[in-house]
């Protein structure tokens, strides 16, 4: 029998999946273009899911739900409610163009935006390899759908297909490498197999082989090298409004499977998972700077720019550990936290911005497209060029104090190694102002073009959103103390719980 306890740490994925289902039947008798109706509903959804989360998190306790299978605590519950804003925000920004493109004829936008929302819930929570798999295929299914969703579009069919084949291969090596754990350890619940590790009873061949598998699944989800091929593909040939679907919110989904997974399950073998994080995060700094200075798509520009930047998570993931030593821990991985949250902050701005420049006709994501925005819309400029600020690392926004902390758990680490890895990552982190910059300056001090110059509209919660979203990268830039201390915490009740 199910107990009482079970049942409230799913209740948020029950209200998503229920409503998700009530969605997509009362989006049958909707018959504006646009799906009003539906939208609203969604967004009601996704706030009342979002309080449930943040309750959640409030409340700071831990439990387990079905057998340890599921767990509630409140990194987890975080960025659930941090998730669930993240595509709040998306459709906000992207219901527009979708009607513009006739991808409103029916609901599937909402309708699979809410059960991919429902697939990284799961990822977060899941405390047992085979949840963890069932939440991760549920996003990726979702998310093929939703990039194919412009049936009539070769770019789209092609992007869809590419996303398809090379996720189908990555969760085939995820799922080996958890198979391969589970023959060895005897156990699908992550507890129990970092128990396992830690008692040495295990050959160490057997879980390293494994281990590679897993990290080579993991890469991929974030678009780490050399796991990142379809990223720019993908990001090019996809909808924006799903583009951004694609890149927001999944990436807090996949930060928090790198934790469960080899922090809470795998940190044991820590000395060797961090060796294959750091090749990755240098190749990933390296090509993905290198790559987006040659771009002239600004989509393409950002999806390398993403990977570049998950090139420093993974330089937060890899100095919680040093000889064994767990005191860094709270330090690297909080950081690790706060540069996926303002890392997906600062993309949905910068998204937001081609979302709402795009026009039926005509897509608005060549840099050229930019050309004399603030001479057309002074807010569209501030906000697109706060975004580049801040994912280029500039003070006083917020992502200048996420590459710090970063940077400041390598250093305080006291490996000669890693402070090498730091003074890397800042070098690359130069070449890749280049590339903001040319936007910024393209902004300010090129001539709008002819095919640009017409005035831009926008409802009225789009602006809104927008504008809050620019703030926050400002505010939080100014104060970013309480966001910390936040993500320090969620990470400091993991790594107490430990084994347990």
């Amino acid at each position: 029998m199910i107990d009482k306890l079970s049942w409230i740490a799913v209740y948020p994925e029950i209200t998503l999946l229920v409503m998700a289902c009530v969605i997509a039947l009362a989006d049958l008798g909707v018959k504006t273009p646009r799906r009003t109706v539906t939208y609203v509903l969604t967004l009601l959804t996704l706030g009342a899911v979002a309080v449930m989360e943040a309750s959640y998190a409030l409340d700071g306790q831990t439990f387990y739900g079905f057998g340890r299978m599921v767990v509630v605590d409140p990194m987890g519950s975080w960025l659930k409610c941090f998730s669930s804003i993240a595509l709040m925000v998306t459709l906000v920004y992207g219901r527009p163009y979708a009607a513009d493109r006739e991808m409103l004829r029916g609901g599937e936008f909402f309708t699979l935006s809410l059960f991919a929302l429902l697939g990284m819930f799961v990822m977060i929570s899941g405390h047992n390899f085979l949840v963890l798999y069932m939440g991760l295929e549920l996003m990726t299914l979702c998310s093929y759908g939703l990039v194919a969703l412009r049936r009539d579009n070769a770019n789209a069919s092609e992007a869809a297909m590419k996303y398809f084949v090379l996720g189908a291969l990555a969760s085939g090596f995820l799922l080996y490498g958890l198979s391969m754990l589970y023959g060895a350890t005897g156990s699908l619940n992550i507890n129990e197999v970092f128990n396992a590790i830690a008692s040495r009873q295990v050959k160490h061949q057997v879980l390293v082989f494994g281990l590679v598998f897993i990290v080579a699944g993991l890469a991929f989800k974030l678009g780490a090298v050399p796991f990142h091929m379809w990223l720019p593909d993908v990001y090019h040939g996809a909808p924006t409004a799903v583009t951004l679907i694609i890149g927001g919110a999944p990436q807090l989904a996949a930060f928090a499977m790198c934790i469960r997974l080899l922090v809470e399950g795998l940190l044991p073998l820590a000395i060797d998972w961090q060796q294959m994080l750091g090749l990755m995060a240098i190749g990933s700094l390296l090509v993905g700077n290198l790559a987006a200075v040659a771009q002239t798509n600004l989509k393409r520009m950002l999806a390398f720019s993403t990977i570049s930047q998950m090139g420093f998570l993974l330089l937060g993931l890899l100095a919680g550990v040093v000889k064994g030593n767990q005191l860094n821990a709270e330090s690297a991985y909080g950081a690790a936290m706060f540069y996926a949250l303002t890392y997906v902050l600062t993309t949905l701005a910068a998204f937001g911005i081609i979302l709402l420049l795009a026009r039926a006709g005509h897509e608005s994501e060549e840099i050229t497209d930019l050309c004399g925005l603030n001479q057309r819309s002074p807010l569209y400029a501030g906000v697109m060029a706060m975004s580049m600020f801040s994912l280029a690392g500039l003070p006083p926004l917020v992502g200048f104090y996420a590459k710090l902390g970063v940077l400041q758990a390598l250093i305080s680490s006291g490996k000669t190694s890693y402070l090498v890895l730091a003074v890397f990552a800042v070098l690359m982190s130069l070449i890749g102002a280049f590339y903001y910059l040319r936007v910024i300056k393209v902004m300010y001090f090129d001539a709008p073009h002819s095919h640009n110059a017409q005035p831009i509209s926008a409802p009225a919660d789009a602006r809104v959103v927008l504008a809050i979203n620019g703030a926050l990268l400002l505010v939080l830039g100014i104060a970013p103390g309480s966001l910390m201390a936040l993500c320090a915490h969620s990470i400091n009740t993991i790594v107490n719980s430990l084994g347990a």
